[in-house]
C-alpha cells in the first residue's frame, strides 16, 4: 500500500503526509492506512433514538467515506437496547440481514469497519428539558416507561447526580442488569461478525459513560464485585471483552474507546489545559496500570482521548481547546501497552503524521471534520489541501445539546434524534433534504451582501446553474464573520473565510466589491437575495453612547485594563475569554439568571468557558441591569434593587443584534438580515433559498 498516490488529476501527495498512508494491524487485521473515522452519535448503522433498523442515511454517509480513502470506519454508537422501547439489538434480524451486503460494498473500497456497541450513558444521559417531569414524577415516569424509560437510560453504578439535571439522581444498576448487558454484548458482536463486520468497539471506558462510571472511584460506590478495588471497578469492561472473545474467537478484533485521563475536578467541573488540579477520576498512574489490565483481558486496540461529561471539552474539543490537545497523554500511555493506539481530539494531519512516524501513536482519529468535508482524505492525497473545508469546532449541527440553569438538554428534539449533522454542510446526514440539484431554468441572481449567508446563496445557486452577482459594500467578502474570527482561538474561522473566498473565485460569480446597494430598483436580475446582516442593539441608559460595540472591539479597538462587558451571551463570553487571554480584567453584566442561555450552543463549548471563568475568578453579575455608564465607572442594579458602582476603564456592549434587511418586500432574505442566529441558521437558510431558485 504505497503512500504516494496518483489520482486522475495527476497531483502527488506531499511526502510529509506519507506516514498517514502506511498499513498497520489490529491483531491479525490489516488496515490500509492510519486514518480512523471516530464514532459520532447519530451515525449509527442501526439508528439512534428510533427503533433499531438499518439506517440508510448513516450507511450512505459511511460508504462515501469508505470511497474517499478512510482506512478504518467506526460509525456512531449502537445501543444494545433501543433507546425507545428497550428491545435488544441482537434480536433485530432485519438490521443484520441488511448489514451484510453493506459490508460487502465497504470491503470493495479496501476499507475496514468496526461497529461500536454501547452499554449506555448512566448519569451522563442528556435528559431533554421536556422530559424532566417524567424523571422526577414517579407517576409520569411509569406512564411513559414502555416507550422512554428514563430510569433505565440513566441507571448508574451508584446513586449519582445527573449531569444534565440539577437535583436529580440516577438509580443503581443491578447485577442482573449488568450480566444481561455482558451477554448482549457477546450476542450482538457475533451477529456483527456473521454479517461481515471486521471488528467491534466497546463504548466506553471513556468520556464518563456507563462503563467509565464503573471504573471511577467518584462514581462507583458499590460494595459488590463491581465496586471497590481496581479489579472490581474494571470488571464490567473486562467481562465484556472476555464474553465477546468466547463466542467470536480470540482473533476477532475488539477495540475499546478509552479516555486516558479524566481531567475532572468534581461533579460538573472539568480541568482546563495546563491547570494544576486534583484528579477525582482516572489519573495517569491508574491509566498506566489500566491499559495493561485491559490488554490482558483481551482488548486489541485503544481508541483514545481524554475527559468525562464533567470535563466534556476534552472529548469534544471546542475552538478554545488547543489543537492536538490529547496527543501528549495518548503518546504517554502507548509506552505502557503493546496494543495499537489511536489518538483523537482536534488532530491535525501534519502533527499526526509526525507522531505516527516517530512511534508516538499508531493512527489518527478524526470525527467532525468528516461531517463538513467527507472528501478531505482524498483531497489530502491529491495535494488539494486548500480545497478542504475546515471544521470550526462549533458543535452547532453535530452536537447541539445545550445546557444552562433551569433546564436539562435544551436542544431541539430534532437535534437530539438526528445528531452528526453539520452547521457548515447541510448535506451531511440530512436524508437528501439539501442535495444540490441542477436548476430547471438558469436565472440571473443578485445577492446583496457578501457575508457568509450571501456567499453560500451565491455558491449553491451557481452550482445549480444560475448566473450570480454579489454586491458587497466593503472591500472584501466575509461580512461580520470577519470580526467574529479575529480572536486568537478562531484560527479555523479565519481558514473558513479564506476557503469561502477561494470557492467563490473558482466559480463564474461576478463579485462587485466597494459597491453599496441602496435602491433595489436599479438592480436588474430575475431574483434578488438580500443578505445585509444585522445592526447592534442599544440600551436607553446614560452614557451608552460611550460604549465599544462588540465588533469594534473584535476589529481592534483598544480597551483599558478593567473592562465591563454588557451581555453574557456567547459573544460576550467569548470577548471576556479573549480579554482574559490578553491579561485584562473583564467582568460580565447579564440581565438573565445565567450566562450563555443559548440554544444550539453545545455544552461541550459552554462548559469550557464556564470552567475557565471560574478558574480565573472572573466576576459575573447575573440578574443585573446597567443603570448608567460614566467615564471611569459603571452602575448596575440586581433584581432585588441593590446597586453596585464598579470602576472600569472600558465598557463593551454585547447585547445582541436586530435584523437589518435593505428590504424584505418582493425579495428573498437570508442570514441575520432575516433572523439573528448562528452560523448553522445562516448557512442552512442560505441553502434553502438557493435551492428553491
Amino acid at each position: 500500500n504505497k503512500a504516494t498516490v496518483i489520482h486522475d488529476d495527476c497531483k502527488i501527495m506531499d511526502k510529509k503526509y506519507e506516514p498517514l498512508f502506511t498499513p498497520w494491524k489490529i491483531g491479525n487485521l490489516e488496515i490500509k492506512n492510519r486514518i480512523v473515522l471516530c464514532p459520532m452519535g447519530g451515525t449509527s448503522l442501526f439508528g439512534w433514538m428510533e427503533p433499531h433498523h438499518f439506517d440508510k442515511d448513516a450507511s450512505n454517509f459511511i460508504l462515501n467515506l469508505a470511497k474517499n480513502n478512510v482506512g478504518l470506519l467506526i460509525p456512531g454508537i449502537a445501543p444494545l437496547r433501543n433507546m425507545m422501547g428497550g428491545q435488544w439489538l441482537y434480536k433485530s434480524r432485519r438490521s443484520f440481514k441488511k448489514l451484510k451486503p453493506f459490508m460487502e460494498k465497504v470491503h470493495e473500497t479496501g476499507a475496514k469497519l468496526f461497529v461500536q456497541l454501547t452499554a449506555g450513558f448512566g448519569r451522563s444521559f442528556s435528559v431533554p428539558t421536556k422530559m424532566i417531569p417524567m424523571l422526577k414524577n414517579k407517576f409520569l415516569g411509569a406512564l411513559v416507561k414502555p416507550i422512554f424509560d428514563l430510569s433505565r437510560l440513566c441507571a448508574s453504578p451508584s446513586k449519582l447526580p445527573l449531569r444534565w439535571v440539577e437535583g436529580a439522581y440516577s438509580r443503581v444498576l443491578t447485577k442482573k442488569e449488568i450480566q444481561k448487558m455482558v451477554d448482549a454484548f457477546a450476542k450482538t458482536a457475533l451477529k456483527c461478525k456473521n454479517a461481515g463486520v471486521d471488528g467491534v468497539e466497546i463504548h466506553a471506558v471513556h468520556e464518563g459513560y456507563l462503563l467509565d462510571q464503573f471504573t471511577h472511584e467518584y462514581t462507583n460506590k458499590r460494595t459488590d464485585e463491581y465496586g471497590g478495588s481496581f479489579e472490581n471497578r474494571y470488571r464490567f469492561a473486562t467481562d465484556v471483552v472476555k464474553a465477546i472473545k468466547k463466542v467470536c474467537g480470540e482473533d476477532y478484533p475488539v477495540s475499546l474507546r478509552y479516555s486516558v485521563v479524566s481531567k475532572t475536578k468534581d461533579f460538573n467541573v472539568g480541568a482546563i489545559p495546563g491547570e494544576k488540579f486534583k484528579e477525582i477520576g482516572r489519573d495517569m498512574p491508574e491509566s498506566e496500570k489500566a491499559v495493561k489490565y485491559l490488554e490482558e483481558a483481551g482488548y486489541d486496540m485503544l481508541n483514545c482521548d481524554n475527559g468525562t461529561y464533567d470535563a466534556w471539552y476534552w472529548a469534544h474539543p471546542p475552538m478554545y481547546m488547543p489543537q492536538n490537545c490529547n496527543l501528549d497523554d495518548v503518546a504517554h500511555i502507548k509506552k505502557f501497552t503493546n496494543l495499537p493506539v489511536v489518538c483523537a481530539g482536534r488532530m491535525e494531519p501534519i502533527t499526526a503524521s509526525k507522531a505516527i512516524a516517530s512511534g508516538k501513536i499508531d493512527a489518527m482519529g478524526v470525527a467532525r471534520q468528516f461531517l463538513v468535508d467527507g472528501e478531505w482524505v482524498t483531497k489530502l492525497m491529491d495535494d488539494r489541501i486548500s480545497d478542504i473545508q475546515p471544521c470550526i469546532c462549533c458543535h452547532n449541527g453535530c452536537f447541539a445539546l445545550s445546557h444552562f440553569k433551569g433546564v436539562g438538554n435544551n436542544g431541539a428534539m430534532a437535534d437530539s434524534m438526528h445528531m452528526s449533522r453539520c452547521a457548515l454542510n447541510p448535506i451531511t446526514m440530512n436524508n437528501h433534504k439539501f442535495d444540490v440539484v441542477p436548476a430547471k431554468k438558469s436565472k440571473t441572481v443578485a445577492v446583496i451582501g457578501g457575508g457568509v449567508g450571501g456567499i453560500e446563496v451565491a455558491r449553491i445557486a451557481t452550482l445549480r446553474g444560475h448566473k450570480v452577482t454579489i454586491y458587497e459594500k466593503s472591500d472584501k467578502l466575509g461580512g461580520v464573520f470577519i470580526s467574529a474570527s479575529q480572536p486568537s482561538f478562531k484560527e479555523k474561522d479565519r481558514m473558513l473565510i479564506e476557503w469561502y473566498r477561494r470557492q467563490i473565485a473558482k466559480l463564474p460569480i461576478e463579485v462587485k466589491l466597494n459597491t453599496e446597494v441602496k435602491d433595489l430598483s436599479k438592480i436588474k436580475a430575475d431574483v434578488i437575495v438580500v443578505a445585509t446582516g444585522a445592526k447592534p442593539k442599544k440600551l436607553n441608559v446614560k452614557g451608552f453612547e460611550t460604549t465599544i460595540e462588540a465588533c469594534e472591539y473584535l476589529n481592534g479597538k483598544e480597551v483599558g485594563e478593567n473592562v465591563a462587558i454588557i451581555g453574557g451571551g456567547l459573544s460576550g463570553c467569548e470577548i471576556a475569554y479573549d480579554l482574559l487571554l490578553k491579561g485584562k480584567k473583564p467582568f460580565i453584566v447579564e440581565y438573565q439568571d445565567d450566562i450563555m442561555k443559548v440554544n444550539m450552543l453545545s455544552m461541550a463549548n459552554s462548559s469550557y468557558l464556564r470552567d475557565y471563568f471560574n478558574l480565573k475568578n472572573m466576576p459575573i453579575y447575573l440578574n443585573s441591569s446597567v443603570l448608567e455608564i460614566n467615564k471611569d465607572n459603571i452602575v448596575i442594579q440586581n433584581k432585588n434593587g441593590s446597586k453596585k458602582d464598579i470602576k472600569v476603564d472600558s465598557v463593551i456592549s454585547a447585547i445582541g443584534y436586530t435584523p437589518n434587511p435593505l428590504t424584505n418586500k418582493h425579495v428573498k432574505v437570508v442570514g441575520d438580515a432575516l433572523s439573528v442566529g448562528n452560523l448553522r441558521t445562516v448557512v442552512w437558510r442560505a441553502w434553502e433559498v438557493a435551492e428553491k431558485i
